[in-house]
């Protein structure tokens, strides 16, 4: 396993990043019609879904 430490500016700069990459990749799947292409974005997508839901759950335990 591998850990990223990153500043809570860091953290918020790759949520936008993640959100916007799943947003694109979201229309790719859409307009695309391989179906081995469209598996592997799929591969991706769900990546970008589990980091962002990472740095939510460490956004989450925080500090106030």
């Amino acid at each position: 396993m591998i850990t990223l430490s990153v500043t809570p500016d860091e953290a918020r700069k790759l949520r936008e990043i993640f959100e916007y990459a799943l947003s694109e990749l979201r229309m790719e799947i859409a307009g695309t019609e391989s179906y081995d292409w469209r598996r592997e974005l799929h591969s991706r997508k769900a990546l970008l879904i589990k980091l962002l839901q990472q740095l939510e759950e460490e956004r989450s335990t925080e500090p106030a």
